[in-house]
């Protein structure tokens, strides 16, 4: 049964079910794909240089928290003012107060105060933003790239153009990207897994997020299986040799103590753009089919949740075909 799914879907809510079953475990037995070479990353990389974005113009800069910029109204000279961005994303401007600037591009942000003042005080203003200090965003890229490193981040950007940033995959690479984004207000921190095949090779053009300053994109060698939800230690493990799922885990921490045990999903990837996603319980994987399924390149494990403090604390699940994001925050210990 093909695993096909919206792009965005939301598990929200106590005793949330995730991803819905489409087979048996035993029938993901022998689902691997083939293996790929040297010469099919250099076939993604060549793919990745053509969609690279342009240079960003100065206007798509994107104000953030630190800047210090200047604000000049051609109708109203009196009225232009320098000043910093808060840590809150605002501004003071004369007769408007605070003025939310934080995540606008340039342009974006001249036009919004425009429409402030064009409300209440000035016919048809002509108003311009100069950042005089950029504070300077960074987005940090890891793993398997040719030039990883942290990168200063002032315009829009989405994952080609920052992948393209580090010169591309290196020979070693998978094929799956992690984003880590940091929490925000009250956001919980978030990671998205974005299946590098279907978004270059078949042009699934909906994954190319865009990525924001300050989350960190990392590109696990190929060999590597992704673990969430209610275990210890979330993250990416690579597999070592005849690793069951009970072992990745393991590698990962254990469960928690709110972990449903007898509701663990195996999301395995199985070609063409499909993925298939079973079901098992911890005693499953000590016994039968499931202790003597091993995990492949690209599996997802999300152990679910049976307490009702785990979701309250951010406990969220969002899958597509080709895009599986996994937002967690665990409750305090």
């Amino acid at each position: 049964m093909t695993f096909l799914l919206p792009l965005l879907v939301f598990f929200a809510g106590c005793g949330a079910s995730g991803p819905k079953e489409t087979t048996e475990i035993g029938q993901l037995a022998g689902s691997a794909t083939d293996g790929e070479n040297a010469g099919e990353v250099a076939e993604l990389n060549r793919k990745l240089y053509a969609s690279f974005t342009a240079t960003p113009s100065y206007e798509d800069y994107v104000i953030g928290g630190g800047d210090l910029i200047q604000v000049s109204i051609f109708e109203a000279p009196d009225l232009n003012t320098e000043t910093r961005v808060s840590a809150r994303g605002g501004v003071t401007l004369p007769l408007l107060s605070t003025v939310q600037v934080a995540g606008l591009s340039i342009r974006e942000a001249e036009q919004h105060v425009e429409r402030l003042y064009l409300e209440k005080y000035l016919q048809d203003p002509h108003i311009t933003i100069f950042v005089k200090e950029q504070f300077g965003s960074k987005v940090t890229l890891m793993g398997a790239l040719k030039k990883p490193g942290t990168y200063d981040f002032y315009a829009r950007m989405n994952l080609m153009d920052v992948l393209a940033l580090a010169e591309g995959l290196s020979q070693t690479a998978g094929r799956i990207v992690q984003i880590r984004r940091k929490g925000e207000a009250e956001k919980p921190a978030q990671c998205l897994i974005i299946d590098l095949d279907q978004m270059i090779k078949e042009g699934s053009e909906e994954l190319n997020v865009a990525v924001k300053g300050g989350d960190v994109v990392y590109v696990p060698e190929a060999g590597s299986i992704y673990v969430d939800g209610a275990v210890r230690k979330a993250g990416s493990y690579p597999i070592r040799q005849e690793m069951s799922v009970q072992e990745a885990v393991v590698a990962a921490g254990g469960l928690q103590s709110f972990a449903d045990s007898r509701n663990i999903k195996l999301i395995r990837y199985v070609g063409k753009g499909r993925r298939e996603v079973a079901k098992l319980s911890l005693d499953d994987m000590q016994a039968g089919e499931a202790a003597e399924l091993k995990v492949q390149d690209r599996d997802v494990i999300f152990v679910e949740s049976n307490a009702a403090s785990a979701f309250f604390q951010g406990l969220r699940l969002t899958l597509g075909t080709g895009l599986v994001g996994v937002g967690y925050q665990p409750p305090p210990q």
